[in-house]
């Protein structure tokens, strides 16, 4: 897949990553699937990396190198644990609101302690009763002098138990103008945490709920101006979940087709390797051509985006193609594997699993078309990537 690049950057942060990988996650993952327990130290080893701020500015101590660079990072530790390439997606999640919305002195604050892997950020938008409808929110902030005073919470936020720093949109009036978002330290009085739920995959990353209770914290915490909400959490999911859960399902797309042609190879039916079986060739060549129809779509958004140019539109294709594809050739990756792929000895159940983990965040593929139907009848708002075009534009060499 090297191939891909023509930039020997991202070759070499490739295999960087995928020797980690191997030799780092490969190793955990048993007790993550036994214990389905948040992997704290591992998430804490991977941030050491500087991974998380591979979209952080050299300025504050980041890797600058852009998105392409991040999606490689995703994508390899995916392809080899999905729990661990969704723990970065959504500490790079909380990363874009810094970068977008932070003044400078927040930048200096909190961005070096990110890149150093000393701080995993979040980002906090999700509740209860108003499930994706972000102006359906009742989460409040009320201000009392100097500080907001928070109450409220939130569900289904990545990272929600390993998170130093929590990026929350809550609502400060009436309105799409009515909401605001705040930086909350993880050990503030008045924030606590739900219990981690047991999910159906992604074993080792946590996504639960947040709950602030007369949570007091400085104005100075704020993110942008008092209204500037609704911006962070729709640049944020746009520009950053939609490109970051692709690179997820990516990666768990290519571990489907490693794990089923290496399984096609060694069983024998007939006489002769599984894959000489016609029917099975031909599942083979249909996950192979979703897996580089994926690909394509996933760098071409990120290559935009890299350069500043308007990309809303490759964004939401790219989440749409990979995760519906990953999904595809993970079920017809069960169907080659037939009773053997209940088992937990070989990991295409994993895959599947966590496969699914991908389907909702940041729109689910139904949210993706109807976005894309706007871009077809010329009624698309945005787009975010041209608003935000000078601070998500990277350096066409970054050092890596």
């Amino acid at each position: 897949m090297d191939r891909y690049f023509t930039e020997p950057q991202h070759q070499q942060l490739r295999q960087e990553v995928r020797e980690f990988a191997a030799r780092e996650v490969r190793p955990r993952i048993p007790e993550m699937e036994r214990t389905r327990a948040v992997s704290h130290t591992l998430s804490r080893r991977i941030a050491q990396q500087g991974w998380i701020g591979a979209t952080v500015p050299r300025a504050y101590g980041g890797m600058g190198a852009g998105h392409l660079s991040k999606t490689v990072i995703i994508e390899e530790l995916s392809r080899e644990n999905g729990a661990m390439g969704a723990m970065v997606q959504a500490s790079q999640l909380g990363v874009a609101k810094i970068v977008h919305f932070g003044d400078e002195e927040q930048k200096k604050h909190w961005l070096p302690a990110i890149a150093a892997g000393e701080c995993l950020p979040t980002i906090a938008v999700t509740e209860p009763d108003s499930g994706g409808h972000v102006l359906g929110m009742s989460s409040s902030a009320v201000r009392d002098g100097d500080d907001y005073i928070l109450n409220g919470s939130k569900i289904y936020v990545g990272n929600s138990h390993v998170g130093d720093l929590h990026g929350v949109v809550v609502r400060t009036g009436p309105g799409s103008k009515g909401l605001s978002a705040f930086l909350v330290e993880s050990d503030r009085p008045g924030f606590s945490l739900g219990d981690q739920q047991p999910a159906m995959g992604l074993h080792g990353f946590s996504f639960g709920e947040l709950h602030f209770d007369n949570c007091r914290v400085p104005a100075a915490n704020m993110l942008g101006e008092e209204g500037d909400g609704l911006s962070v959490a729709y640049s944020s999911s746009v520009l950053y979940g939609r490109a970051n859960l692709t690179a997820v399902s990516l990666g768990i797309h290519q571990a489907v087709l490693d794990e089923t042609t290496a399984f096609c190879a060694e069983r024998e039916r007939y006489g002769a390797p599984l894959s000489e079986l016609g029917s099975i060739k031909l599942k083979l060549g249909q996950m192979q051509s979703r897996l580089m129809t994926a690909r394509l779509a996933a760098y071409h958004a990120v290559h935009l985006l890299d350069r500043g140019l308007p990309c809303d539109a490759e964004l939401m294709n790219a989440k749409l193609v990979n995760v519906e594809y990953a999904l595809d050739s993970a079920r017809n990756a069960m169907e080659i594997h037939a009773a053997a792929g209940l088992f937990t000895d070989r990991p295409v159940e994993r895959y599947l699993r966590d496969a699914h983990h991908i389907f909702a965040p940041a729109g689910t593929s139904d949210i993706q078309r109807l976005r894309l139907g706007e871009v077809a009848m010329g009624t698309a708002k945005g787009p975010w990537s041209d608003k935000l075009s000078t601070l998500v534009r990277t350096d066409p060499s970054p050092a890596v």
